[in-house]
């Protein structure tokens, strides 16, 4: 066996490992004038889109287990910005709706995209490249969280 592949500079995962974590670095300082965290706003940005979803709904479009959503979702609630409610169908579902607080951050949020987008296009990187790689992430996505396979 050949020990170059243990290389770390030849790892495929390495790199966007390290561009998760600077984009999300560089989300900060927008995410702090709304006092939200990076998994905060993906729950937002769900539920703008859908508002009243089941957690188990949510998980499924963060790619998230309950147990990882279900405390964020309780501080969520407690910073007043969505609020949880069982159904009355099934006892163990709960769904999860936006308070008038947490709709009303979708307009301080509006410009966020935006701003984020004009990090990462640059005289080196256009924006073409950061859609192409979009579409990229988006086919790994697939393949890696078995959605092809639920299909």
């Amino acid at each position: 066996m050949d020990d170059q592949q243990l290389k770390l500079n030849n790892q495929v995962c390495f790199p966007i490992y390290s561009v998760s974590r600077l984009i999300t670095k560089a989300y900060k300082p927008f995410l702090e004038e709304m006092d939200l965290t990076y998994p905060q706003y993906l729950v937002l940005l769900v539920l703008w889109e859908n508002d009243k979803l089941s957690v188990n709904q949510i998980g499924e479009k963060l790619l998230l287990n309950t147990n990882t959503l279900s405390p964020l979702i309780k501080r969520m609630e407690k910073m007043d910005l969505l609020k949880r409610t069982r159904s009355k169908e099934d006892e163990r579902s709960v769904f999860i709706q936006l308070t008038e607080k947490g709709k009303a951050l979708k307009n301080n949020a509006l410009p966020i995209p935006e701003k984020l987008l004009n990090t990462l296009v640059t005289e080196d990187v256009t924006l073409t490249e950061v859609m192409l790689l979009k579409d990229t992430l988006d086919k790994w996505i697939d393949i890696l969280s078995d959605k092809k396979n639920s299909r």
